[in-house]
């Protein structure tokens, strides 16, 4: 099942605000607007934490729609990093994510991937790729230092 040109169409805005939308879909359980954030391609990819690579949208749908099954996704972008260009965008970022436990909720992080082309309907994500963080906060290796002098 292929989303319409209609639903693609009522998301617009740049790159930022697809992501803040998707993460917004997540964590209202609302599939309808999430996929609204994907493109409308066969080839689009979802990889979710120690999953496999599911491709295509009827596939991606599937997926999410077994995860609303049990609530919510309740996790918000951090610590973005983006590579832009006229027609893509990269964005790699963390996922602080709540986990309920036991003892309540925790926080847990996921490193994730967002890929971002620019289409006839605007901005579209063709590929999700979140990896299994820790509990803790994860630490960033990078060449720019931390603080200026």
């Amino acid at each position: 099942m292929r989303k319409s040109k209609l639903q693609a169409a009522n998301l617009e805005g740049n790159a930022d605000e697809v992501e803040a939308a998707f993460y917004d879909a997540l964590q209202n359980a609302d599939l309808e607007k999430l996929m609204a954030c994907w493109a409308d391609e066969d080839e689009i990819v979802c990889i979710h934490p120690g999953g496999p690579r599911v491709v295509g949208p009827i596939a991606i749908r599937a997926t999410f729609e077994a995860m609303f099954a049990n609530g919510s996704i309740r996790a918000w972008p951090e610590r973005v990093r983006k590579v832009e260009s006229v027609g893509s965008c990269v964005h790699n970022l963390l996922e602080r994510v709540e986990v309920l436990s036991p003892q309540g909720p925790r926080i847990a992080w996921v490193i994730a991937t967002n890929i971002w082309h620019k289409t006839p309907q605007g901005w579209r994500l063709v590929a999700h790729h979140a990896s299994p963080g820790t509990p803790s906060e994860i630490q960033e290796v990078s060449d720019t230092p931390s603080v200026l002098h």
